[in-house]
């Protein structure tokens, strides 16, 4: 895993992180790690298949195939 050094924090903001970890009952460095994360998370990549299988609704199994319940909207002319 990488390092990171970070230089010339204002001594006001290392206080308030110092203390927002003590609140949260963690490290220094752990709380820091997270507050990164958080604030990154949004730009990583997602695991777009990983996440459409958590989300996946199963079908009853007599509904059909996706395909034909398509044709069948587009048939009734909702699609």
């Amino acid at each position: 895993m990488a390092q990171l050094t970070v230089r010339n924090v204002d001594d006001e903001i290392a206080a308030a992180l110092k203390l927002r970890a003590r609140r949260a009952g963690r490290s220094a460095e752990a709380e820091h790690r997270r507050i990164l994360e958080r604030a990154l998370r949004t730009e990583m990549p997602v695991d777009f298949f990983g996440e459409a299988r958590t989300c996946r609704v199963r079908l009853p199994d007599d509904i059909g195939s996706t395909t034909d319940m398509l044709r069948e909207s587009r048939r009734r002319g909702e699609a």
